[in-house]
Formats: structure tokens, sequence, C-alpha cells
């Protein structure tokens, strides 16, 4: 019924030409009185309307000017039950001035509007069909929504929160981009943008002007998409014969060949073709001259992962080999009596050995192995975005070239006494390669639970080759990359399912604790779905795949995981405010602190009486500057939420808590206040006929037959439970119903149905009511007595009249009242709302301890109840399976869908729940709050280190304690900041559950 209502939705956006449109959704006005476009909207010489009737088409040369000034906008509308409703819905709609067409569609809630904007707001359209007593929200029309990709690049460079703002404000500022999302602890980048406007190209060249290096990871367009590696001579001639060989095969939609690599890049369709077909076409064509394999290149986040902490552990390598001489000659020698002599001795004038040793040694280590500084400073400045390069830049050049100019001007004096800073600049240097190797060391061990996730998938598949008569033939193993769909995968025990699928041979137990978190093997028989990366226990399957590469759940989850990690919590804004005055006003202080230092030791008394004999009043004051703009450190703000975000995402995968990023963490940790739908989410979900009375003479098996055929278009459990029922009343497994016709579903409430011309009607007691049938007082008092069992009595109708009541009980999940219980002492106020009656309700209620409850509620007015909760100050989480719920999950502060197993593209929703474990509400809240608690922490320690340590560094204990922090401990405490921040988010990879329960 759903593929059908979209199929038939979907054809009027399709519908131009020779199409046909809907019947249901017709684009011809029904209202020709009223101006299909506004006057002064009319292109030159189209001449207004005339020339033809209101259900013509534009004129064709007014065709180019009106694409760009029409507008497509879809609006879900809910409380639509008949064609009239339709039909108010579009009248009050094509009565707004620059309406050019509306049609609505009764069974899919929507109605689509072509409009002027210029003329007629999308709110306006909304607001007239309110005005008729329908709600309406504006959602994405999916023919548009086709055109908008999502890209993903890795970010080299990025040191700050400054460095991510200036990346995303120059994506944000480009034409066609919709979103842009920029993650420091990631270091990727996240668009969702229009391919009609701009290109990934396009996007990479925007990013690398700001100074950054891109480099592609996904450009949205690849999801069927390989690379296939060529071995053999490729000349221009065979070349060109499998480019044209590839481009034959059916579903192929574009190649590209690099001859150099001798790689092949192909686009298809995978329901008509795979990578499989690919290679036979290209060995076959080449006549066995050329062979084709998956290109094994290497790539990803873990790629570039690994090779910047190779990079980072040899810059720091080096600078040792530097710096230790330079540390042991300033340091060291100059307190070991013969070595200090031969340091101190004269080359020119002043200019000791001593001195000029250390010029050498710290100059490859400043511009050499620091020219990465340089460089980053460089473009930040050039952007107007100072970033800590800068002021490692600024601090490491300021020791560096005093000391030069003190060591130039004793070899050019013969009484002036040089005071040289090389030790202070190349070891900052080293000492901050050192944080940062040690900061992506620790980065990387935030991104676990995504390698954990991508390492599920076997490396090989067993494939089974039939014959024509369907006979399996033989068995070949193979890449589990090159798995095409309709194929059947072997799988052994102990072994892992290479794909999605389902069950055509055997039976077995599957382990599917690692995508779901449920810890107990599910039973597996023919018919069964599967995921891929799963266990096979014991037994042997045959599994047909349906969903391989990118399709899969498995692939869907890391997606879904990845994108939570690029999404910024609202808090990450705090950060993002300070980095943007931080580097400056630490340049402001740390020249107020020289100036400070320099003009009190001009005079003669106190304080000059704390400077040391050994440096002058200038030395000590560009001592305490550079150590102020070396230890301030805006990178441990920047890495205080994002850290934290994707430490708790992935522990939250691992346990089967999908959370879709930073915001509905920072609303979950709130939440106060928990809305819980019944039916499978208090309860299992596979209602049961536990009994049946007739209130009329007829037979059984007749009536289930009248029942089954109108609840068989449902998809209510409780439809599907009657209709599991009836057919145990025929041997056959796939009986055929009578034919339903004029079918209503009203959610909440029931169906109506014509089935064998008898008027049908199956739901509660006020759909009846509403529906002008009279409830007898026996089937109250049936309908009384249902509900004191906690069993939900539904009313069958035929010809206006009742004739019998069907008992439906759902069990109640295990531990249901244990985790209201724990709810409770968590301060979390439970409430139930459901659909069903007020017996049944309060009775499911009382047994689960929930004392709030709301009974036959519809859809809509769960979403009202959710927003009466929220007037009051609470902050509102919503639990429900995803589906009817969608309206309440969408206006909630939070959003779980519960019982979604592998379906992870649940739009409303904010945390999907993967199991059906009520305990996992319990996980999702406690996770959110110990995950708040460590970026508070995190805040807490880079703003009070850098509150602390500044004021430390500018010597404000100097006078009393005549202590003062050289400029190279500054550094190794900003070092030490960052790394202490990754770690301490790192701690959340040991997070359990606050309480197990007995299944």
């Amino acid at each position: 019924m759903a593929a059908s209502t979209r199929a038939l939705f979907l054809s009027c956006f399709h519908g131009g030409g020779g199409a046909e449109v809907s019947r249901h959704l017709a684009l011809r006005p029904r209202y020709p009185s009223n101006p299909r476009r506004p006057r002064s909207a009319v292109v030159a010489g189209e001449g207004g309307e005339g020339g033809g009737s209101g259900g013509d088409l534009e004129a064709a040369k007014g065709t180019a000017d009106r694409d760009e000034e029409e507008k497509v906008s879809v609006f879900a509308v809910t409380g639509m039950t008949c064609a009239a409703c339709a039909g108010s819905v579009e009248k009050a709609v094509k009565r707004l001035p620059g309406i050019h067409d509306a049609a609505v569609d009764v069974l899919g809630g929507r109605a689509q509007v072509v409009f002027y904007p210029a003329f007629v707001s999308e709110g306006k359209i909304r607001e007239a069909i309110e005005d008729v007593g329908f709600e309406a929200k504006l959602i994405n029309e999916e023919v548009r929504a086709k055109n908008i990709l999502v890209c993903r690049f890795h970010i080299k460079g990025m040191t700050c929160t400054s460095c991510t703002n200036t990346v995303e404000s120059a994506l944000q500022a480009f034409p066609g981009v919709q979103r842009a999302s920029v993650a420091l602890a990631t270091e990727e980048a996240e668009i969702h943008y229009d391919r009609r406007i701009v290109t990934a190209s396009q996007l990479i060249h925007a990013v690398e002007e700001t100074g950054f290096e891109a480099i592609l990871i996904t450009t949205g367009e690849d999801r069927s998409r390989i690379d296939l590696k060529l071995d053999g001579v490729l000349s221009e001639r065979l070349t060109m014969i499998l480019k044209s060989s590839i481009q034959a095969l059916p579903g192929v939609e574009d190649i590209k060949i690099d001859t150099e690599l001798h790689k092949v890049t192909v686009s298809y369709k995978p329901d008509q073709t795979g990578p499989r077909d690919l290679i036979e076409v290209i060995e076959s064509a080449t006549s066995g001259g050329v062979t084709a394999s998956i290109y094994a290149e290497a790539g990803g986040r873990e790629h570039h992962r690994y090779g910047e902490i190779k990079r980072y552990r040899q810059s720091f390598l080096w600078s040792l080999i530097f710096t230790i001489p330079v540390f042991l000659t300033s340091m060291v020698f100059m307190y070991i009596p013969g070595l200090k002599d031969g340091l101190e001795k004269k080359v020119i004038n002043m200019m000791s050995i001593g001195e000029l040793l250390r010029w050498i040694l710290s100059t490859p280590v400043q511009f050499v192995i620091g020219r990465k500084f340089y460089t980053g400073a460089y473009k930040a400045i050039c952007h107007g975005s100072p970033n800590m390069d800068v002021l490692i830049a600024l601090g490491t050049n300021t020791a560096y070239f005093y000391s030069v100019y003190s060591v130039l001007r004793a070899a050019t004096s013969e009484n002036y006494m040089s005071t040289d800073f090389f030790e202070t600049s190349s070891m900052l240097i080293s000492f901050i390669l050192l944080g940062k190797y040690l900061e992506i060391l620790a980065k990387g061990k935030t991104s676990e639970a995504i390698a954990k996730l991508m390492d599920l998938a076997p490396e090989t598949a067993t494939l089974l080759m039939y014959d024509y008569e369907g006979n399996v033939v033989g068995e070949k193993e193979i890449d589990s990359r090159l798995i095409q769909k309709n194929d059947v995968i072997k799988v052994v025990p102990g072994g892992k399912v290479a794909s999605d699928g389902f069950v055509i041979w055997g039976q077995s137990h599957v382990n599917e604790s690692m995508i779901t978190g449920e810890s107990r093997p599910v039973a597996k028989r023919k018919g069964d779905t599967v995921i891929g990366g799963t266990v096979n226990e014991n037994g042997v399957l045959h599994v047909r795949a349906t969903f391989v590469g990118s399709e899969t759940a498995l692939a869907q989850i890391v997606r879904l995981v990845e994108s939570a990690q690029m999404a910024k919590a609202p808090v990450q804004k705090f950060a993002d405010q300070i980095s943007r005055v931080f580097v400056p006003l630490v340049i402001v202080l740390s020249l107020l602190t020289w100036l400070v230092w320099f003009l009190a030791g001009r005079f003669h008394g106190y304080p000059y009486s704390w400077i040391p004999s050994s440096m002058d009043s200038f030395q000590l004051a560009l001592q305490f500057g550079i150590s102020v703009m070396v230890i301030a450190c805006p990178c441990a703000l920047g890495l205080a939420t994002p850290t934290a975000v994707m430490v708790a995402t992935g522990v939250g995968a691992s346990q089967g808590v999908l959370i879709k990023g930073g915001q509905a963490l920072e609303s979950a940790q709130k939440v106060n206040c928990i809305v819980f739908d019944k039916t499978g989410t208090l309860t299992v979900g596979k209602p049961v006929v536990v009994n049946t009375r007739l209130l009329k003479n007829m037979v059984l098996r007749e009536f289930f037959d009248y029942v089954a055929a109108a609840e068989d278009n449902s998809e209510h459990p409780l439809a599907k439970a009657i209709v599991e029922h009836a057919k145990k009343f025929y041997s056959e497994e796939n009986h055929i119903w009578p034919e339903a016709r004029d079918f209503i579903s009203v959610p909440g409430h029931g169906v109506r149905a014509k089935v064998c011309d008898r008027s049908v009607i199956v739901g509660n007691k006020s759909f009846m009511l509403s529906s002008s049938i009279d409830i007898p007082v026996e089937a109250s008092e049936i309908l009384m007595e249902e509900e004191e069992k906690a069993q939900t009595g539904i009313i069958v109708a035929m010809d206006q009249e009742v004739v019998g009541i069907i008992s439906v009980s759902d069990p109640i999940k295990p531990n249901a009242r244990e985790v209201i219980s724990y709810l409770k002492s968590m301060n979390v106020e439970s409430i139930m709302v459901t659909g069903d009656n007020w017996g049944t309700a309060n009775a499911i209620g009382k047994e689960v301890g929930i004392e709030k409850i709301i009974a036959e509620a519809k859809p809509e007015q769960k979403a009202e109840k959710v927003k009466e909760l929220q007037l009051l100050g609470k902050t509102v989480a919503m639990v429900g399976d995803g589906i009817n719920d969608s309206p309440a999950l969408v206006s909630a502060n939070v959003g779980l869908a519960i019982g979604a197993g592998t379906d992870v593209a649940i739009e409303a929703a904010d945390i999907v729940l993967m199991k059906s474990n009520l305990e996992d509400v319990i996980t999702a809240i406690d996770l959110s709050r110990k995950t708040f608690f460590r970026i508070r922490m995190n805040y807490v320690w880079a703003l009070g280190y850098n509150v602390i340590g500044i004021p430390i560094a500018a010597g404000v204990l100097f006078p009393s304690t005549r202590f003062r922090l050289p400029p190279w401990v500054a550094g190794a405490a900003m070092a030490a900041s960052s790394v202490s921040v990754v770690c301490w988010s790192l701690l959340l990879r040991y997070y359990k559950s606050p309480k197990k329960f007995d299944n």
C-alpha cells in the first residue's frame, strides 16, 4: 500500500510531455476562473491566459522564464480522510494569489503546490491549509532531493576552531551549498550541495583558497561506483575498445579510464549490473590480454590519519636531533667546568663557540622542521583568521631573531655580552610537535568505533553457481566487494554474512550483536532476513543478496555515525565565539606584558631589583611576552566538544544506540519527561488474537474473510495480527482474500472498505460512533471485560451493524516496569500516550508503573501533547516506533525510535535504538549526561588553563616568588593541554550502561 501510494505521488513529479498524470493527482485546475499566473508575472509575448482553456499548458516561448520563476513545494497534510477533504485543501490553496497549480493526495497525505514566490510564500500556503482545519508541514520534494548530494573532504592543516570557522564560512558562502559542517576532531568537512549549481571540484578549490589542503573522500554520487585495476598493456586502440565495451553494458552511467594509473572508474546502476559483470566484459573484450581486479588504493580517514601521524613523528624525531644539543649547550654543559670554558671561548669579538653552535643547530628547526607553522600562519593572516600557528610563529621568531641580533651584535662588539634564546625557539617547536603527535594519536582513538564497524564486513564470500534449472553446480570464493544483487552466497558455521539478504535454504542461529547489540543469537530459517557483517553460529545458510556495497545496513550505520560525528552540538558555539577573538587578544596581551615589564625595568628602584643580573629589562620582558604568546591554547577549547561527541556516538553505536550528532546528545542530557507510545514500545509489538465474540449468526471463517480482506491493506500491528489469525482457517500459506474496494485508513482509529458488496468497518469505539454505528449493550460489556484484562477489543461492523468483537493482546516487554522505575530515580517523568482505549491503556499503565496516561489519541494528538508538555517548561523525549509516531518524534526535543532493527534511515528520530530493549532509553539518556559532564569538564580545564596559565606566564608571581615560566616550558604546557582534553574525552570509551536487567 505504501509503495503504491509513493509511486502514485511521484507520478505527478515526472509527468511531463506525454507522460500520463495520475487521476488522483491531476494537475488540471478545477477552478478556471482563478488566474493560473499573476498578470505581472506573464512573460513578454505570452499574452496572459487567453488562447486556451484553464487546463492548457503554458505557451512554449514562456517555458524557460516560467521555470525560472515557478517553485514546487510539497506539504504533509494531516487529517484528510476523503475526497471532500482534498477538495477543501485544493480550493483553499488555489484561491491564493500566485498559485499556478495544486494537487492533493488523500492516501499519501500530501499536497503539491506550483507557485510563484514573488506573490505568495510557503508560509502563506501552509496557513491557508491550516485555516480549513488541517495540519500542514513543508517537506522537501523527492525530485529536488535527488539533486542534493553530500560530499566529504579530508582537510589538512587545521589546528583550532578558528581554522574550522574559516573553512566553514568559505563553504557556506559558496553558491549551491545548502549546509556545511567542518569537524576539527575528524579533520573532515561534510557539505550538502546542489549538483546543478556546484561541483565537488569547485568546493575543493574553495577550501584550498582558504589555505588548507582538501582531499576528496566521497562526492555523494559514488554510491554505485567502483575503481578497477587494469593489468596489461593499454594501447590507445585497446582503451577505446574497453570504453565502448563497458559503455554497452546495461546500467553503466559513466566511465573514466586513467592509462597512467591503469585504473578504470565506472558508475553504474546496481540493479542492472555489477563489478563482476564489468570485470568479465573487460577480460573478454581484450581476449584475456587485460585482467581486472578491485583497485587496492589506500584511502579514507585512517589512511590520512596514519600519514599525519608518520609526518609528525618524523618531524619530532628530526627536531630532537638538533634540539637536544642546543638544550645541552645552554642548560647543562654551562655548569660543567671543562665544557663551560670551551663553549665560552670567543670566536669573533664577544661571540662564543656555544652561541655559534646554538645558532647553527636551531636554524634547521626554526625554518625547515617548523616551516608548517610559517605556512599555516601566512595563510591564516591572509584570510583574516589568525590561529595557533600565528602564535607559535610569532613566539619562536621573536626568540630566534632576537637571539640572532644579540649574537651578531656580540660579533661586532668588543664589550657587549649577548644573551640568546635559541633553546627557547627550538625547544618550543619540538614540544609542540610532540604535543601534536600525541594529540593525533589520541584523536585517532576517538573514531575506533567506526573502524571496528567497517572491519565487520568479511573480505571474501562463497558464491554459489547455478545451472539453468536452478541446481547448484559449484561454488567460488570471491572478494566480498564483488557481490552483486541477487547473488546467492553460502555462509558456513562460524562464517560472516557477506551482505544483506534473505535465507533461501537452510536454518541456523545468527549472532547479530555486533550490529544490533542483541546478545542472544537469532534463529534464521527460509525467508528470514540477515544482516551483512553478522556471524553464523551453526548450520549452513544460502543467502540471496538484496543490498550490497553502500546499501547494506552496516554501510548505512557507518554513514550515520560519521554524519553524527560531523554534527556540532549547540554548546560548540561557545568555543567558536571565543576562538574568533582569542588569538588577537593573546597577541595584544603579549605585547602589553612585554611593554609593562620593559617600562618597569627602566625604573632604578622598585621593581628593577627583581631583574636577574644576567639579563636586562628588555630580555626579561621579552621572555615574559613570548611565554604569554605560546602558553595560550585555543586548541583545547576547540577539541573540548567534538572529541567527546565522537567518542559518545561511537560508544552508543557499539551498544545499539545510534545518536544523530551533538544536537541530539545535548538535548537528551536535559530530558526530564519521556512520552512513551504503547504498541511496540512498552509492549512487544507483536499482538495476537486471543478471543473472538460474534454478535450475529455467521460462520467464523466467513467473518474473518471479511475482516482480513479489509485489514490486509493496513500497516498497523493490530491489523497484521488479525490477518495472521485469519490465515489459520486455511491450509495454504498465501491465501488470497476477497478484493477490498474504497479502502480508507484512519490512523489511530481503524479502517473501512467495501468487501463483496458489503460495507466493512473495523476499529475502536470512537471510530464506530463517528461512523454513526450504534454499539449494543452486550458489545459495551464485552469491551469493558477485555479492557480490564489489558486486552484491546476491536469492533467489527458490517453494513452499519456491529457483528463481532475481536480481542487482541500485546504482551508487555520484559523489564518495562524496572525501566520506568529506574527513570523515576533519574528524575525523569514517564507518560504514556496511545491510540488504544482507556481501559487497556490504564491496565498497561498500572502494570508498568506509569501514572499519567492519555488514551484514544490520534498521531497528531500525540504531537500536540508533546507541545503542551514543552510549554510547561519540560524537556520532552518521545519514544515510539518511528512510523505512526513520526509527528510526535519530530515535535519532541529528542525523538527516540525504538525497535528500528536494520532501518537506520529514520528521519524523524534523533536517536535510533536498534534493539527493542527499553533499557536502551536509559542508556541513551545516561550516556548523553556523562558525555556533557565530560564536555563541561573539558571547558573548565581549557578555560581554567588559559585563565591561570596566562597570568603566570606574564610574571604575576615573579615579584613575590621570583618564579618565572620559561617559554619552552610554556610551550610544553600548551601542547599538554590539548592532549589532556582529548584523553579526558577518551575515558568515555569505557562507558557502561548504569543498569543491567535480567531478560
